[in-house]
């Protein structure tokens, strides 16, 4: 047995889909050890937007550290975070007429959802959460709570006190009027379900399965929240930051969410850090109300405008553009006609392959495991890990990509046989 079979937790996960020793990465590749190379389709689960060791963000983290600038700083005032706000302002939120400020959390994404969920309960002064069936907010107690899979919640006992699930517009929903239920449920004052402070939603259900809000429903959403005086929270820590081609999800219904929640790809090189958008009257937190040692990661601060200083010259809105238009095409072209049970969904770089329907329940694990001994790391998510998610970093170049694609068709044609 190898050292992390006897000293690391169980509770490891990735490792065990890709079962080999990890060295270096660049690009869209990780090499292990011993130098094979892979094809990243799971870019650190959305961390990785801009790719491995992107050099430009790579050099503007280097002149950072040569310079010993400080590398923790708690909340204090510095030059990197002074950088940061001005460039996400500048770049994002003035051109886009967004006004919010920002609470810089702990370094993780799930300790934003949580500053979200207390804000939201303070300024309403109510207890309640409207979550959506399908959801993933973190791993959290607070978080856990308003995440829909029961497997992970399994062993947090009385995390769901408060919190109530509606359904979101997939499968046999997708026919019902899931938003005029929410509004009866509000409006009958037998419906057993009291007012809630707010609605958090993902416009897309990423480890839901891919599964894209219409952008019908986000504005009916939207104008549902106004009407009853209940906040809407948009969780876009794995889709924002470009995956959908603008910087946030949500802009594609044009609608202004209360509370925005980013991460993973807010640091630009995989740095931790996590961020919660607010409208300015609903900031009234008292000094310290919600901290962390952690909060504002100095190294983020730069990787992340470094970050957005590379989406501009990049244009990495256009190329992202490109991409779905011919990763479309091909999941269309080359895996749906493999059979009329697989059901294709996404959007932006953010592509589900979707296989519940067949009989056997681990063709999604044979799949996976097949492309990765064909050179390929991509992972499974939705219920029951039926759909094969596709989530490689925005920068990949288009030869890459079809390789990669053409890797799934290969481990498709192999596993059906």
């Amino acid at each position: 047995m190898n050292i992390f079979e006897t000293r690391e937790s169980n509770v490891r996960s990735y490792c065990r889909s890709f079962p080999t020793l990890f060295h270096r990465a660049k690009g869209s590749f990780i090499y292990s050890e011993s130098g094979e190379a892979y094809i990243d389709f799971l870019a650190g689960a959305g961390a990785l937007n801009y790719g491995h060791n992107n050099d430009y963000i790579k050099q503007k983290v280097i002149s950072y550290l040569d310079a010993d600038a400080i590398a923790h700083g708690l909340d204090f005032h510095t030059s990197a975070k002074e950088q940061f706000i001005s460039k996400l302002t500048e770049t994002v939120l003035t051109p886009k007429n967004l006004d919010y400020r920002l609470q810089f959390c702990g370094p993780t994404g799930t300790n934003a959802v949580e500053a979200a969920l207390k804000l939201a309960r303070k300024v309403k002064q109510r207890p309640g959460i409207f979550s959506f069936m399908g959801a993933y907010h973190g791993m959290t107690l607070g978080s856990l709570a308003i995440t829909g899979n029961r497997d992970i919640k399994a062993g947090a006992f009385g995390t769901s006190n408060n919190v109530t699930f509606m359904p979101y517009p997939f499968g046999f929903m997708e026919s019902f009027d899931t938003v005029e239920f929410i509004e009866s449920v509000l409006n009958d004052v037998n419906s057993g379900i009291e007012k809630p402070a707010a609605i958090i939603f993902e416009t897309v259900q990423a480890e839901g399965g891919v599964v894209v809000a219409p952008i019908e429903w986000m504005q009916r959403l939207r104008n549902l929240c106004d009407r009853h005086d209940i906040l809407l929270i948009c969780d876009d820590i794995q889709v924002g930051c470009g995956r959908t081609g603008p910087f946030f999800s949500f802009e594609r219904a044009n609608i202004i969410p209360d509370m925005v929640i980013l991460s993973k790809s807010i640091g630009g090189y995989g740095f931790p850090m996590s961020l919660l958008l607010l409208k300015p009257e609903l900031d009234i937190w008292k000094p310290g109300e919600h901290n962390g040692t952690f909060r504002g990661n100095q190294l983020a601060f730069v990787g992340g405008t470094a970050a957005l200083e590379y989406r501009e010259i990049a244009n990495l809105e256009q190329e992202v553009k490109l991409k779905e238009s011919f990763l479309h095409n091909f999941l269309v072209s080359k895996i749906a006609v493999i059979s009329d049970k697989i059901k294709i969904r996404g959007l932006g770089l953010i592509w589900g392959i979707d296989i519940a329907n067949f009989a056997d329940d681990e063709l999604a694990k044979k799949i996976t495991s097949r492309c990765f001994e064909l050179g390929l790391i991509i992972e499974k998510a939705g219920r029951n890990n039926t759909v094969i998610k596709i989530l490689p970093p925005l920068t990949i170049e288009i030869p890459t990509l079809e390789k990669g694609c053409f890797i799934i068709k290969q481990a498709f044609d192999e596993c059906l046989v």
